[in-house]
């Protein structure tokens, strides 16, 4: 039997994608909302939290950064 992974890999190439763009609009100043509360996302650096990151203030939308 033969499994098909195509679906699961393109929503998986989508939506890393869609998280990409999101970081990028975000580092670049632009005012990007969260899709379920519509607050700004905002970053959180190394110097604020133990665990940086873009999100939303009520914590529904968190992308979990790494720094260097």
């Amino acid at each position: 039997m033969k499994l098909d992974f195509s679906q699961l890999n393109k929503q998986t190439k989508k939506s890393f994608s869609d998280q990409h763009a999101v970081i990028k609009k975000v580092m670049q100043g632009k005012v990007v909302t969260c899709e379920h509360c519509q607050q700004p996302l905002i970053l959180i650096a190394p110097e604020q939290s133990d665990q940086p990151g873009i999100g939303c203030s009520k914590g529904c939308t968190f992308i979990s950064l790494e720094f260097n």
